[in-house]
């Protein structure tokens, strides 16, 4: 009954893809920076969760900043893109998991989600926002993996044409 054909074709759109895939990559980037430049004071706003065992509080402050960094860099790049929105994904889940436990346990902490200075305690926005990023990387694990659209706009992409005109020129 008059429904346009071209509805929804927006969503698998390799343009849509790569706002998607630059948006939340940027965020992890972001997020990392100041963890990364901060060890001390990103494991003590880890410390504050209260979920880690004291003993693994310095290692995951260590490598959690350096895992969003290069998830949200290759996540920009476009290369692994499967692999690095599962991971981030899967690390948002983590982080919406703290923090519903932390609301839930009337602590009032700190986030450490995009600095590791003090920006105010965590509120139900910081549950809505987190929310949204893992909309965001489910969206990307759907787009290319459920719906396996290619991966547009890539380095690896590059990197690709570049060895296969190597080869070529080789044989």
């Amino acid at each position: 009954m008059g429904e346009d054909r071209h509805t929804g074709r927006w969503l698998t759109h390799p343009i849509t893809g790569l706002v998607v895939r630059t948006v939340l990559g940027s965020v992890f980037i972001y997020a990392s920076l100041d963890k990364i430049k901060h060890p001390e004071l990103f494991a003590e706003a880890v410390y504050n969760y209260q979920l880690s065992p004291e003993v693994a509080v310095n290692l995951v402050a260590l490598w959690l900043p350096w895992l969003e960094l290069l998830s949200g860099g290759l996540l920009v790049l476009g290369v692994w893109v499967r692999g690095s929105s599962l991971i981030l994904g899967g690390l948002v889940v983590v982080f919406l998991a703290a923090l519903v436990i932390n609301l839930g346990r009337g602590l009032d902490i700190h986030c450490g989600c995009f600095t590791t200075q003090g920006s105010g305690p965590m509120t139900i926005l910081t549950l809505f926002r987190d929310s949204l990023f893992l909309v965001l990387a489910l969206f990307l694990f759907w787009l290319y993996q459920i719906k396996n659209v290619p991966v547009k706009f890539s380095l690896s992409r590059v990197f690709l044409r570049n060895n296969s005109k190597q080869l070529s020129s080789n044989q």
